[in-house]
C-alpha cells in the first residue's frame, strides 16, 4: 500500500503557505476527472492527512489542484487582475506503493513541484 502527501510552500514569504484550498482528483482513461478529496493546507503548508492512503490508493493518473490565487490575495501580493497564477493543476502519475510527495513551491508569478519523499 502506498500514500500520497502534499504541502505548499511560499517562495515570496520563505515559509509555508496556510489556507490554500487542495482538490485531488483521479483522471480516468477516457480523461474525466473524478473529484476524489478537497482539503487546505494547515499552518505548516501540509494538509492535515494523506490525500490518499490505505485501500484508497490506487495506480494510476492524478491531479492535484492548489488554488494559489486566494492565498496570495489574502496575504496582500500584487498578483495582477486577474490573477496571473489562479489554480495551479499538476498531473502526475502513481505506482501501486510508496510514498509519493508531491509538494508545490509558488509565488504569485511563477511555480515549481517535484517529486519528494
Amino acid at each position: 500500500m502506498g500514500r500520497l502527501t502534499t504541502h505548499v510552500l511560499d517562495t515570496v514569504s520563505g515559509g509555508p503557505a496556510a489556507g490554500v484550498k487542495v482538490e485531488l482528483f483521479r483522471i480516468a482513461a477516457d480523461g474525466e476527472r473524478r473529484l476524489l478529496a478537497a482539503t487546505q493546507t494547515n499552518g505548516d503548508g501540509r494538509t492535515d492527512a494523506p490525500l490518499l492512503a490505505g485501500a484508497d490508493f490506487a495506480a494510476g493518473t492524478y491531479e492535484i489542484a492548489f488554488h494559489i490565487g486566494p492565498y496570495f490575495q489574502a496575504a496582500g501580493a500584487k498578483v495582477g487582475e486577474p490573477a496571473f497564477l489562479d489554480v495551479v493543476p499538476l498531473r502526475f502519475g502513481l505506482g501501486t506503493e510508496g510514498h509519493y510527495h508531491v509538494p508545490l513551491l509558488c509565488s504569485p508569478w511563477s511555480y515549481s513541484t517535484y517529486r519528494g519523499s
